[in-house]
């Protein structure tokens, strides 16, 4: 755990996509809106009140909110906006860990002397952000970067929270326990039956019972949070150990053809990403969730990295059937994810003969593992030319699961910064 007092910030942009479109046209400040049009891709504080949020179908958000006010994204605008806010943190310390577009944590502990302790930086922080920008910044300060998380969304929106070392538990006891990192839907489900509630309720709740309720790994890891144990440090570099997408389904039948569609879709996305960095994974891994919100995943380890988008979309089918006939006793499905990890460069394909003994299947370098590279490259460069939806695949460029714009997906699932991964 981070010695000392509480020097680690995580700094948040307030509904960020919502309020970036409120800045640009002053027309819809303090008015309900929301990104997007047949999904809802983020929403303004005023149409969260109404129980707007993002991933919500847009005419249930009409319905809840009728006054509602749809926007088109300004994805260039939500880059450089959020990359302006990082050089404000910059300025502060050296020490700025980003995690996505819009929040980063920060450690500020060797900037006394310059800019005071770390409340007053939050403060000079949250008033440049405010001045440059015209966004509003929410911050909390805490020991530990899983303590600061929580600190900056209690203190939403547009606030700031600092939690001192001696406060830790008086601060943390009364709050739901969905707010601990890792406490999804499904976890927060299975707690609240045992009458785990509050954050505090977590922390008194002996480490073997929660192991009983929610696995070796996962009780030990809730137990250490709840009680602030979080050894993590900024990390100013971070590699990229995975390349992955997800796609929210609603609640549909887990036919063969909705799995063959919708991980195609992933799968372009994936390979394309994949491709763009010039690196290939070994490890394929899926996830399926049910209609319940409970999920499942299957993973396989190859002896050579893929990248192939068909290769990718044939090994994902594959797993996700394997879930699927684990769990007979489920035929609707909300989610399908797709990752590939164990990353290693692959800035082109290495031919290789035949070798005749069966085991040419997604071998790298095989006829039909090269054409493939091929078919996926020619793709690349046409839509880097001429735009995304000039080529595709038919059964992804057909299908109905587009309806979240390429550039905001590419905002959301983009690593803060990606370094290449160590050769193979």
């Amino acid at each position: 755990m981070p010695p000392g007092g509480a020097s680690i910030l995580h700094a948040d942009l307030d509904a960020f996509y919502a309020s970036v479109e409120q800045l640009l046209d002053p027309t819809l400040r303090d008015r309900p809106i929301a990104v997007g049009g047949g999904v809802v891709l983020a929403a303004s504080y005023e149409a969260k009140a109404f129980g707007v949020h993002a991933g919500m179908a847009g005419w249930r958000a009409r319905q809840l909110c009728p006054g509602l006010r749809f926007v088109g994204g300004s994805f260039r605008e939500y880059q450089r906006l959020g990359d302006a806010v990082i050089e404000i943190l910059r300025s502060y310390t050296p020490l700025v860990e980003r995690v996505s577009i819009d929040e980063a944590f920060l450690d500020v502990a060797g900037g006394r002397r310059l800019f005071g302790s770390p409340r007053d930086v939050a403060v000079s922080i949250r008033r440049r952000v405010r001045a440059e920008t015209g966004l509003a910044l929410s911050i909390g300060v805490a020991r530990t970067k899983h303590l600061a998380k929580i600190a900056s969304q209690v203190a939403k929106p547009d606030g700031l929270i600092v939690v001192e070392p001696e406060r830790e538990r008086e601060f943390l006891d009364p709050l739901p326990v969905g707010l601990v990192w890792g406490v999804g839907p499904a976890t927060r489900a299975r707690l609240a039956s045992s009458g785990i509630h509050t954050i505090g309720d977590l922390a008194d709740t002996a480490s073997p019972i929660l192991r009983g309720i929610l696995g070796e790994a996962v009780g030990a890891k809730l137990a250490a949070l709840a009680g602030n144990s979080d050894p993590r440090r900024i990390e100013t570099t971070r590699h990229a150990h995975s390349v992955g997408a997800q796609s929210a389904l609603g609640r549909r039948r887990a036919t063969p053809e909705l799995l063959r569609t919708a991980l195609g879709y992933l799968a372009d996305r994936v390979g394309g990403r994949l491709r763009g960095a010039g690196v290939a994974g070994r490890t394929v891994t899926v996830r399926v969730r049910f209609s319940d919100m409970r999920a499942v995943t299957r993973s396989i380890t190859l002896p050579e990295p893929v990248g192939a988008t068909r290769t990718l979309t044939e090994i994902a089918v594959e797993l996700a059937g394997r879930a699927m006939t684990d769990n007979p006793a489920e035929r609707e499905i909300s989610l399908l994810g797709l990752s590939v990890s164990h990353l290693v460069r692959q800035p082109g394909l290495q031919l290789v003969m035949p070798l005749g003994l069966g085991d040419d299947h997604h071998r790298q370098g095989s006829r039909r593992e090269s054409a493939r590279w091929a078919v996926d490259h020619s793709v690349d460069a046409a839509r880097a030319r001429f735009g995304r939806k000039s080529v595709g695949y038919a059964s992804v460029a057909l299908s109905d699961l587009g309806g979240v714009p390429e550039e905001f997906r590419e905002l959301a699932e983009r690593p803060a910064r990606e370094e290449p991964p160590e050769p193979a």
